[in-house]
C-alpha cells in the first residue's frame, strides 16, 4: 500500500526529463537574442562581399524568392496556421515591407554606393535611440540619463562619419540618406509589429512579409542596369542570406518581438557597431582610425545609456 503511494519509477524519470526540457528552453530563450545579435551583425559583410558582384535589388530579390521556395514546403508538412483575418494578412505584409523592404534595401543600397560595412552598422545601430525617441512622443517618460544617451550616440555618430567625408571618403549625402531609410525601415517595422502583429506562425507570417518585400522590390530591380556575376562570393553571400539571415535572424526577430523581448535585443544592438567594424577590418582592410574607433565608443556608450533600465527601488530605499 505504501508503494501505491510513492511515485513510480517512470514517473519520476518523466518528472527529470520535464524538468531538464524546461530548463533547456529556458536556456535558449535567453540564448536566443545573442544568436539574434551574432547572426544580424553578419548580414553587413555579406552584403559587403555580394554587392560588387550584383546590383542590390536584384540580389533581395532573388534572396526573398528562394527564402520563400525553403518556407513553402516547411509550411505544407509541419501544417502551420496561417493568420485567420485579413487585418493580420495586411498588418504582416506592411512590416514586411518596412523591415525587409526598406531596412535591406537602404543598407544595400548605401554599401552598393561605397559606405563601409562598419559605417553602415553604426547608423543602422542607432535604432534602439530612435526608438526610444518616438516612444518618448507617445507619452513614455524619458529620464535625464536616457537624454544624455540620445546626445552622445548622435554626437558619435557625427564624429565618425565627418571623418569618412570629403573626396575618398566612403560616406557620401546619397548613400547616407540610404543606410537613413534602412534605419528608418527597421524601426518603424519594429514598433509595427509590435503593436499591430498578433501572435502566429513565424512560418507563415515570415513568407506573408517577404512577399510583400518581394512585390516592392522586384520592379525596382528593373531599373538597375548593371547583372549578377555568379561566382564563389556570390554564391555564398547569396546562401548565407537566405540560410542564416533571412530564416534565420528574421525569424529570430519575429519570435523575439512577439515574446516581448524586444528589449532583450535592443540590450545587445549597440555591440553590432564595434563588431561588424572589427570584422570588416579584418576581411576586406576597411580603415579603422582613432576618430572611428572613439565615435564608435561613444555612441554605443550613448546608445547603452538609453536602453539600460532603471533599477528597481526598494521600499527600505533612504529618502
Amino acid at each position: 500500500m505504501v508503494n501505491d503511494l510513492l511515485p513510480s519509477k517512470s514517473y519520476a524519470r518523466d518528472t527529470e526529463s520535464y524538468q531538464v526540457s524546461s530548463s533547456r528552453d529556458v536556456w535558449l530563450i535567453k540564448a536566443m537574442p545573442v544568436v539574434f545579435v551574432l547572426i544580424w551583425s553578419t548580414g553587413f559583410i555579406v552584403a559587403r562581399f555580394g554587392m560588387p558582384h550584383a546590383p542590390p535589388m536584384t540580389f533581395l530579390s532573388i534572396r526573398y524568392i528562394l527564402s520563400l521556395l525553403c518556407f513553402l514546403p516547411w509550411i505544407f508538412f509541419s501544417k502551420a496556421l496561417w493568420p485567420r483575418s485579413s487585418r493580420q494578412f495586411l498588418h504582416l505584409g506592411l512590416t514586411g515591407i518596412f523591415m525587409h523592404a526598406c531596412y535591406l534595401g537602404g543598407v544595400w543600397s548605401a554599401i552598393k554606393d561605397g559606405m563601409g560595412a562598419g559605417l553602415t552598422a553604426l547608423i543602422v545601430g542607432l535604432q534602439p535611440v530612435l526608438t526610444a525617441v518616438w516612444l518618448s512622443f507617445l507619452g513614455q517618460v524619458v529620464t535625464r540619463r536616457q537624454w544624455v544617451g540620445f546626445v552622445l550616440g548622435f554626437l558619435g555618430l557625427i564624429l565618425v562619419v565627418s571623418g569618412k567625408l570629403g573626396v575618398g571618403g566612403e560616406a557620401t549625402l546619397a548613400n547616407v540618406i540610404m543606410a537613413t531609410i534602412g534605419l528608418l525601415g527597421i524601426t518603424i517595422g519594429t514598433l509595427y509589429q509590435k503593436k499591430f502583429v498578433t501572435s502566429c506562425d513565424v512560418r507563415t507570417a515570415s513568407f506573408i512579409q517577404l512577399a510583400a518585400a518581394l512585390v516592392v522590390t522586384a520592379p525596382l530591380s528593373f531599373l538597375e542596369s548593371s547583372s549578377i556575376e555568379w561566382g564563389d562570393s556570390m554564391i555564398g553571400a547569396m546562401a548565407w542570406s537566405v540560410l542564416a539571415l533571412t530564416l534565420g535572424a528574421s525569424s529570430l526577430l519575429y519570435m523575439l518581438i512577439q515574446r516581448g523581448a524586444a528589449t532583450s535585443v535592443s540590450s545587445l544592438m549597440y555591440l553590432v557597431p564595434p563588431m561588424t567594424a572589427f570584422f570588416a577590418w579584418v576581411l576586406f582592410f576597411e580603415a579603422v582610425t582613432w576618430v572611428t574607433v572613439l565615435g564608435t565608443v561613444i555612441t554605443a556608450l550613448g546608445v547603452s545609456l538609453v536602453i539600460r533600465p532603471e533599477p528597481l527601488k526598494s521600499n527600505f530605499d533612504l529618502k
